[in-house]
């Protein structure tokens, strides 16, 4: 009897035991999954932030030398440089409430309670009136200007300081972190470490809130830039066009504002002299007491650094499998990699001069070309509030412009050393050498940064001496990542709380939102690999001559080399291939299948010019910046006029012909309504690639 319960004791260990091994493999291979969906979501939107910062020069020049057709911008344009003249021209006054607005009524100074009775509008979506837009934002501009570039503060035994990181637009979770965590108030003080706006469909209504809380609590609530609050920026990612929709008739003179706003949030927060909160990171050149010293509202966008970083740097680039190394930092190699180089400020001053003319001089020549006939003249100075006279040119400038791009804008990375950040195409990457030497100059024990999306919420390096806080779940696909939010007390010990805004991914297993994101980054794979068809035709057969293999057919390895070629988003092909490709005879890759696979994903256009299709596809996003700076009396509505000279424009740029009679039947086809104006609307619409797959 004994040996019988023996045994059968034995069979139920052994039993749990290969369950356990099973649930381990299983949990693991979804952690795989999971992580290869992730580097997916996360190569695509930086590939998104270097396109960007290649075509600033592009989008400053027209930003600059366009001339605006509306009065109101010629207006804009007498302005001097005094406060009280901005003011004037942002006043609200004669801007009526009409009895039919049904959204909350607000009164000045703002006060605990209309801060709240904006806090349940705009959870019940109701929207604020353009007349209080204008005077909360004039109140912030007017604080902002008489705060320093580092907010100080102290923690206390009664109450804890909360951190979040980025939010993106994301109204669900600021509402989220205040229903968990409460209010902002003396009792319960907040930093917010920048990029509040962009992607999400919100970003106004956080920027509101959040200056409503600071107007009220201005010791308590202390709001960090980011590299999103930026006007450049704003074009590409959604903000300009979230105020110009919700506000037509006064949103210019909102985003004008808010560009001021923007340059003058403080770039920084310190907490007991010893914890560091800054959005991006820092540099091996970073110091904080030429930070504290930075005229910041000087810099209206960091972008026109990040081409001169890009000159800078020239080709001494860093290899694209190099994104691999840096991507994550939960896996580091024991022998980093030696020699990687340090930036030099050398020859930087006079190096840019030369570049810059010629810049501009060719850009000038593009105009010429594409047909512009507006006025222009040389580079306008950054647009100063207090100071006209700044010089941008000057060595100084320069230096405190480089300090703000790299805390705004860096990562960090395993290895020691510090480089520049190809993978986002701006500011730098920095190593645990570079952390200890900044924090121990300082006497700092810890910096909290933000700006990288974590699959957790937030993530330690740098033997934990800094830590990334991410506050927008769901940030790429519905359980993509968690949000979470830090309290810390007096022991300035971080505590994490995480979260999900979404009921949707609260409510799915473990495999069904791995299942879920992954459907969505493959989906977003395609639409990248649909948009390079040509070039990636033209690597494969590159590749099947030099291995003299049969016509359409390519090795495994080759068609991954290939394909990274192209697309250089430096993700793990051979891995994603079987997902990606079906098209195989005898372990070979039939790439001339694969590319009729591909059509699965097709545009709304019907255009029989395949170059000129995946050109549009390719510049889509810039195109439609292009539109928004062109749109001067932001209509909405472009001519066909218009049309031919934006893509006039920006293929002399991309150097590629395209004929006026193509660009004028393109614009027929786009005008779904045929009235003879391109609505934006329409022009988007049109680039929707539609998955067949979903209707079959």
């Amino acid at each position: 009897m004994s040996a019988l319960l023996f045994l059968s004791k034995s069979s139920a260990i052994r039993a749990a035991l290969l369950i356990q091994r099973w649930y381990r493999q299983y949990v693991a291979r979804l952690e795989i999954r999971r992580r290869c969906t992730w580097n997916i979501f996360q190569s695509i939107e930086y590939a998104g932030q270097q396109d960007q910062i290649k075509l600033y020069s592009f989008f400053g020049f027209l930003m600059d030398h366009f001339t605006p057709a509306s009065s109101e911008s010629k207006t804009v344009t007498l302005i001097t440089h005094s406060f009280i003249q901005w003011e004037r021209y942002f006043c609200y006054k004669s801007i009526d409430v009409p009895d039919s607005y049904t959204g909350p009524h607000l009164t000045f100074p703002m006060t605990f309670c209309g801060v709240s009775k904006l806090v349940e509008a705009f959870k019940h979506k109701q929207q604020l009136h353009a007349r209080y837009v204008l005077q909360i934002l004039g109140e912030t501009w007017r604080l902002l200007r008489i705060l320093p570039n580092i907010s100080h503060l102290s923690s206390c035994h009664t109450k804890e300081i909360t951190i979040c990181g980025d939010l993106h637009g994301q109204l669900e979770d600021l509402l989220l972190i205040f229903y968990k965590n409460g209010l902002p108030s003396t009792e319960k003080p907040y930093v917010f470490n920048g990029d509040f706006v962009d992607r999400g469909k919100n970003s106004l209504e956080i920027l509101l809130i959040l200056f409503g809380f600071l107007l009220v609590y201005p010791n308590d609530v202390h709001l960090n830039r980011g590299n999103h609050e930026d006007h450049i920026v704003n074009l590409r990612y959604g903000f300009t066009k979230e105020v110009l929709g919700k506000y037509r008739v006064h949103g210019k003179k909102i985003l004008k504002l808010l560009q001021k706003i923007f340059s003058w949030l403080p770039l920084a927060t310190v907490i007991d002299h010893k914890v560091l909160i800054a959005h991006g990171g820092i540099s091996d050149t970073t110091d904080l007491n030429v930070i504290a010293r930075v005229d910041r509202h000087k810099v209206r966008t960091t972008f026109h650094f990040q081409f001169k970083t890009e000159i800078r740097n020239g080709d001494a680039g860093v290899p694209v499998d190099f994104r691999r190394r840096v991507r994550s930092l939960t896996h580091h190699s024991s022998t980093p990699p030696q020699g990687l180089p340090r930036r030099s400020l050398h020859n930087l001053h006079t190096s840019h001069q030369h570049m810059n003319w010629s810049v501009d001089d060719e850009l000038k020549k593009r105009r010429r070309l594409a047909g512009f006939d507006q006025s222009y003249g040389e580079r306008k100075k950054p647009d100063s509030d207090s100071d006209p006279e700044c010089e941008e040119g000057t060595e100084t400038y320069e230096h405190e412009w480089e300090q703000m791009v790299d805390l705004l804008w860096s990562d960090p990375m395993p290895q020691n050393g510090c480089i520049p950040n190809e993978v986002r195409g701006g500011g730098c990457y920095w190593g645990p050498d570079v952390t200890e030497e900044v924090l121990g100059r300082h006497n700092l024990q810890l910096l909290i940064r933000s700006h990288e999306c974590k699959q957790d919420g937030y993530e330690f390096c740098h033997n934990r001496r800094v830590l990334t806080i991410f506050s927008a779940s769901n940030y790429y696909e519905v359980g993509s990542n968690r949000g979470a939010y830090i309290r810390m007390g007096a022991d300035l010990v971080p505590h994490f709380v995480q979260y999900q805004a979404s009921r949707t991914c609260r409510e799915l297993t473990l495999r069904q939102s791995v299942g879920w994101t992954e459907r969505s980054a493959l989906q977003a794979l395609r639409r990248q690999l649909f948009v390079h068809k040509s070039d990636l035709i033209s690597a494969f057969r590159e590749a099947r001559h030099s291995s003299h293999l049969f016509v359409g057919i390519i090795s495994p390895s080759h068609w991954a080399s290939a394909t990274e070629s192209v697309l250089k988003l430096g993700l793990p092909w051979r891995v994603l291939r079987p997902q990606l490709v079906s098209s195989t005879k005898n372990g070979m890759v039939d790439y001339q299948e694969w590319m009729k696979e591909l059509s699965i994903t097709e545009p709304k256009l019907e255009i029989s010019d395949t170059s000129l299709l995946e050109t549009m596809y390719k510049n889509h996003s810039n195109l439609e910046t292009i539109f928004r700076i062109i749109d001067t009396d932001h209509s909405g509505l472009i001519s066909y006029e218009e049309f031919r000279q934006t893509w006039k424009l920006l293929s002399s740029h991309l150097k590629t012909e395209i004929s006026d009679d193509v660009i004028a039947n393109l614009a027929q086809s786009i005008d779904f309504n045929k009235d003879g104006s391109i609505d934006i609307n329409e022009f988007m619409e049109a680039f929707r690639l539609v998955d067949l797959s979903a209707h079959s």
